[in-house]
């Protein structure tokens, strides 16, 4: 069966249910949260709750686009239509670029533990590790869902196996020494380092939930999509609430903020073997590779089918149109995977000069990207309620929430540039989104007729 923009609708029900339930999950809660733990102390817990208030905000405003007209470019198109040509070419452009080098980041990830397990060079692991997800992703949509279902699954029960362990801990059943809640404030205070530290905190944080926004791109390829948006956006308080608040809580609750291990082995590992586990370290590193590399399975669909969505608007190159007999946009799916093979390669080749530099430029694209929603979410309510379409998915508290997601972004951006460690991350996105919005405005100014034919399309969609 074909979705309604010429894909194929091959993602199951229960493929889209686990993409939105694990989405949100990715490498950085098992590990990299040690690092902002270490960084804020237990304060870190109201760093993620912010964060996690954010996402869920503009997942909503999101999902009520999304319900009104599913489409694999989703944000993308919808600010076409809301800002004009050139915001959804630039949005667009910016997170296929964010998601391109997530695959080096991941396949990187993922050689570094096959390394440690083989003893082979990490290069020939991370290159194995992309081809073979590539080859997946060109065959059919059903093989990226199949795949993404039980790396969801495997991430989901591990989580799940960790709290029941962590609130056996805090009840007593590993001893005293491990009970209680006390390590959140028994070392120096909840927020030992300030509030700074846990401002600071936020933006290691927020970049954690990238990726929740998949599930509106998914599920344009699937049957019924307006359903399956509506039930994601409104699943993902729990699943930010359980996966992320609940799992950090435990952690801050068994270890003690300032342990040095948080940031060298992650923050699952440590809190597993402060309790003793046997094999922690092995358990957690068959964890990370998982979630390393459904990220990176899902950085190669997410890339393929912006760029697809982008080529449909007459915004990139016509041949990432072509489709195979599957409904798989195959020269999408290349084109990406060529440019994150050469990220790897300049990752081996240049890791301290160039691939930094790279990584750089998509440092502050998520808060881009939610920012783009918000204004596009105000600019197309309006117009829905003035055509009287009826919403599936309304946002909260309309105008008042989103005006405040507006607002919020801006500030958080200006404190980035005052960080020293932020700067290269916000000057670097600044000069690429500078030259994307210049490209923008002189393609679509070439091309008058191509909001038109958009508008069109999305009427025929409905």
């Amino acid at each position: 069966m074909a979705a309604a923009d010429g894909l194929s609708a091959g993602l199951k029900n229960r493929h889209v249910t686990m993409i939105s339930i694990a989405g949100v999950i990715g490498a950085g809660l098992f590990v990299g949260s040690g690092t902002a733990i270490n960084e804020a102390g237990p304060g870190v817990l109201l760093a993620y709750a912010f964060a996690g208030l954010l996402v869920v905000v503009v997942m909503r405003m999101l999902g009520e686009m999304a319900a009104a007209n599913p489409d694999t470019g989703s944000f993308s198109t919808y600010a076409d239509r809301a800002i004009g040509p050139w915001a959804g070419f630039t949005v667009g452009w910016l997170y296929w670029w964010f998601w391109v080098l997530v695959i080096p980041v991941e396949a990187t990830a993922a050689a570094a533990i096959l390394e440690s397990w083989t003893g082979a060079p990490q290069w020939i692991w991370a290159l194995a590790v992309t081809l073979v997800l590539t080859v997946t992703n060109l065959f059919s949509v059903a093989n990226y869902g199949e795949f993404e279902f039980w790396f969801a699954l495997l991430k989901v029960i591990a989580i799940i196996a960790f709290i029941v362990v962590g609130l056996l801990a805090v009840f007593g059943v590993f001893g005293t020494p491990h009970s209680g809640i006390a390590h959140l404030w028994d070392t120096g205070g909840f927020m030992p380092n300030g509030l700074s530290a846990v401002v600071a905190a936020v933006l290691v944080t927020m970049f954690s939930f990238m990726g929740t926004e998949i599930v509106t791109i998914a599920a344009a390829e699937s049957e019924n999509p307006v359903e399956k948006i509506g039930k994601a956006t409104r699943s993902v308080i729990w699943r930010i609430g359980l996966f992320y608040l609940a799992s950090i809580f435990l952690v801050v609750a068994i270890v003690p903020w300032n342990d040095p291990g948080l940031a060298k082995s992650g923050s699952y590992q440590t809190a597993l073997e402060a309790l003793g586990i046997p094999g922690a370290k092995v358990i957690v590193d068959i964890v990370v590779l998982v979630a390393v590399a459904s990220c990176l399975n899902s950085a190669l669909y997410t890339a393929s089918r912006m760029i697809y969505s982008l080529g449909r608007r007459k915004q990139a190159p016509a041949a990432v149109m072509r489709t195979t007999a599957q409904g798989v946009p195959r020269v999408a799916v290349l084109a990406s995977t060529v440019v994150g093979f050469l990220a790897v390669i300049a990752n081996y080749l240049f890791p301290e000069d160039v691939f930094g530099v790279l990584l750089a430029t998509s440092g502050a694209v998520a808060l881009l990207v939610y920012l783009v929603i918000a204004i596009s979410q105000l600019r197309l309510r309006a117009k829905l309620t003035r055509a009287g379409t009826e919403l599936r998915v309304r946002m909260w508290l309309y105008p008042y929430l989103t005006w405040a997601v507006v607002i919020v972004i801006p500030v958080i951006l200006v404190y980035m540039a005052t960080q020293e460690d932020q700067r290269l991350n916000i000057g670097a996105t600044a000069a690429i989104a500078v030259i994307v919005v210049a490209a923008g405005f002189l393609l679509t100014k070439r091309q008058p007729a191509n909001r038109d034919s958009m508008h069109d399309s999305a009427q025929h969609t409905k």
